[in-house]
C-alpha cells in the first residue's frame, strides 16, 4: 500500500513539472500574470483611467519542514507556528486584482524588507493602503493610508474609529483576493515539492489564475 501511495506521488510530481510551466506560459500570453519586476508597477497600473487605490500586503504559505537546523530556523514563522514562505503583493483595490508579486522569501523575512528588495515603482497618483507591517515606509505617491493605532493609556477619538472602519472596507479586498489566489490547493495546502523554484511559479500561477477569472467576473468595469 505504501508503494503504491509513493509511485501515485511520483507520478503526480511528475506531471506537476511538466504541466505547470505549460499553464504559466498560457497565462502569460493571456496577459494576466502579475508583474514580478517592482521597476515596472508604475506602467502595469497604467490603464487605471484615474487615481488608483492600491493595497500592499504580505501572504505565508505552509511549507514542509527543510531538514537542516539552519534551514528550519530560516523558514520557522512565529507568527503561524509553522514553515512557511512569503510574498509581497500589490492588489488593485477596486477589482482586487494582484498587480505585483514579489519574489518567494523564507517566512521569518520581514515584508517591509521584501519591499525593499523589490524597488516597488509606484504611479505618482496612486493612493496606497498598507497595514503595519509596513509602517514608517512613505514611497512617492500621492497618499498613503494606514489604520491609527490606539495610543498607550489612551483612546482613539471617534473620527479616528469611524476613519479605521473606512481603511477596513478597503483593506479587506486584499485579504478577499488572497482567499481567490488560495482557491488553488497547490498554494494553500502545505508544499511538499522540493525541486527549485516550483513554489514560486505555483504561486504566480496561482495569482494568474484569479486575475483571469477576475477579468471574466468583472469585465465590463474598469480598473
Amino acid at each position: 500500500m505504501a508503494l503504491a501511495s509513493e509511485a501515485l506521488i511520483n507520478y503526480a510530481n511528475y506531471w506537476l513539472q511538466r504541466l505547470l510551466p505549460v499553464l504559466r506560459a498560457a497565462l502569460d500570453r493571456l496577459g494576466v500574470l502579475p508583474e514580478r519586476d517592482g521597476h515596472h508597477l508604475a506602467q502595469t497600473v497604467g490603464g487605471f483611467r484615474s487615481a488608483p487605490v492600491l493595497i500592499i500586503d504580505g501572504t505565508e504559505r505552509r511549507r514542509q519542514g527543510p531538514k537542516s537546523p539552519e534551514k528550519q530556523a530560516l523558514f520557522y514563522s512565529g507568527k503561524k507556528k509553522a514553515h512557511t514562505e512569503k510574498n509581497v503583493l500589490v492588489v488593485a483595490a477596486a477589482r482586487k486584482r494582484v498587480l505585483f508579486l514579489s519574489a518567494t522569501n523564507a517566512g521569518t523575512v520581514h515584508d517591509q524588507k521584501i519591499a525593499d528588495q523589490e524597488h516597488l515603482a509606484y504611479p505618482r497618483a496612486a493612493i496606497l493602503n498598507k497595514d503595519s507591517g509596513f509602517e514608517g515606509s512613505e514611497p512617492p505617491v500621492a497618499e498613503t493610508r494606514q489604520a491609527k493605532k490606539k495610543p498607550a493609556g489612551g483612546a482613539l477619538t471617534a473620527q479616528d474609529k469611524q476613519r479605521n472602519r473606512k481603511l477596513a472596507r478597503i483593506r479587506v479586498r486584499v485579504e478577499h483576493a488572497l482567499a481567490e489566489v488560495k482557491r488553488s490547493r497547490i498554494v494553500k495546502d502545505i508544499f511538499r515539492n522540493k525541486k527549485a523554484d516550483l513554489s514560486d511559479v505555483s504561486m504566480e500561477a496561482a495569482c494568474g489564475l484569479h486575475n483571469l477569472r477576475s477579468n471574466h467576473r468583472l469585465k465590463d468595469l474598469a480598473w
